[in-house]
């Protein structure tokens, strides 16, 4: 049954200056929440080694942030703001990254209803010769809600890849009430990042550099990767009073077999670095009852978890991933999630959780709910009654999962 929950339970008062504007110099420098069975203490995150069990599994998000706001000009003179959300044609990233000539997005577009269907340019204030060869141009080609389909289309035979790095900025949150600046194209991204595809980043990794990495590493914890796309919703307010009524977008999400089989073993904790990890091991049970049920896998629905009793444990459900996906010779699993994780959810997957501090009556706050029983405000008053930085450039916390 979808859980009753409001919105507005979940709510606190964030000053604007204690949202964190701009990174720190040093990225393992910011402070570290501490959480468990109800007792709050801190230290440094250069420090989080000390604090993860030996021989655990922890795993982080490799999808890498794409500069994936455009800015384009009517005749008129008027600006056009595109923001690229998700493939359409080609749909998968990897050809789309690759392709050259023309293709199409599912975008957001700002101020969309100025535009009249004419053909837009790029936005080239600096005259830069590579970005004017490129003659980038983008058409509407249909408006479904929120977003717009746009086509693109280019001249000098660069893949889109290249297009976006030479025309395109890092999409960083609205709330930081900022222009994109150089800083944000190394310091908005992990140092672990691979895949293109999110236009924003899994900000809980932000904070690892080589050196906490390695001395992970050395207390034989096992490091592994799973990949999920992380799309503008993550910035979407809940605007309804009652949480069963805000929608979830889908994310694509992508895991090895490799890993699946390690999680089948289960014998020791899971680490979850951020929420999207979270959001994809988790949804990993689900995609299992499908391929029990169904036969294959397919997309998690939000509301899924919480439809009916699931008679399955969890290893039969990794078990029928890995079967599927060794009977089909495929070392990945590729597919969707649009899973939310509220109070009420149960957890089968992840032990531990490194996360920063989320917006008040956010869907990523009702997972921290989630995670630690309810107890999410001892973990907020504590950060805001000392001096933690909040949200994508903020601080972390260690969070210990509680009943």
């Amino acid at each position: 049954m979808i859980p009753e929950i409001h919105i507005e339970d979940y709510n606190y008062n964030l000053p604007d200056e204690r949202i964190a504007k701009y990174p720190l110099p040093d990225r393992s420098s910011s402070k570290l929440l501490l959480y468990r069975d109800g007792n709050v203490s801190s230290s440094v995150f250069s420090e989080i080694p000390k604090f993860l069990p030996e021989n655990s599994l922890m795993i982080f998000n490799d999808t890498k942030v794409v500069p994936a706001r455009l800015h384009f000009q009517r005749r008129s003179g008027a600006h056009i703001e595109i923001f690229c959300l998700e493939p359409v044609q080609p749909n998968e990233y990897v050809t789309m990254f690759a392709t050259s000539g023309s293709c199409r997005w599912h975008c957001i577009v700002g101020n969309v209803k100025r535009w009249k269907g004419d053909t837009l340019s790029l936005y080239n204030p600096e005259s830069d010769p590579v970005v004017s060869s490129m003659d980038l141009q983008a058409n509407l080609i249909e408006r479904m809600g929120e977003t717009s389909i746009v086509e693109f289309s280019w001249k000098d035979g660069s893949p889109f890849s290249k297009v976006l790095e030479c025309c395109g900025s890092i999409p960083i949150p609205p709330y930081l009430n900022r222009d994109t600046e150089s800083i944000d194209n190394e310091r908005y991204q992990t140092l672990y990042a691979r895949f293109r595809g999110s236009v924003a980043a899994p900000t809980a990794g932000l904070h690892f550099t080589d050196k906490v990495l390695e001395e992970i590493k050395l207390r034989g914890i096992d490091e592994q990767t799973v990949c999920l796309h992380v799309g503008a919703g993550t910035f979407l307010p809940v605007k309804s009073s009652l949480v069963r009524e805000h929608t979830m977008h889908r994310e694509p999400i992508v895991v090895t077999l490799s890993l699946i089989e390690k999680l089948l073993r289960h014998d020791r904790p899971v680490i979850a670095v951020g929420t999207t990890s979270v959001r994809t091991l988790e949804s990993l049970y689900y995609i299992g009852v499908k391929c029990l049920e169904q036969g294959q896998p397919s997309d998690v629905g939000q509301w899924e978890p919480y439809s009916r009793d699931y008679p399955w444990s969890l290893e039969e459900s990794l078990q029928a991933i890995a079967s599927y996906l060794k009977a089909n010779n495929l070392d990945e699993l590729k597919v969707g999630t649009r899973i939310i994780i509220v109070p009420g959810f149960k957890f089968r997957i992840v032990d531990m959780l490194v996360t920063n501090f989320h917006q008040p009556q956010s869907t990523l706050l009702l997972l921290i709910s989630a995670f630690v029983g309810g107890d999410w405000q001892t973990i907020y008053d504590y950060a805001l009654a000392n001096d933690f930085r909040f949200l994508s450039y903020g601080d972390s916390s260690l969070l210990f999962r509680r009943a």
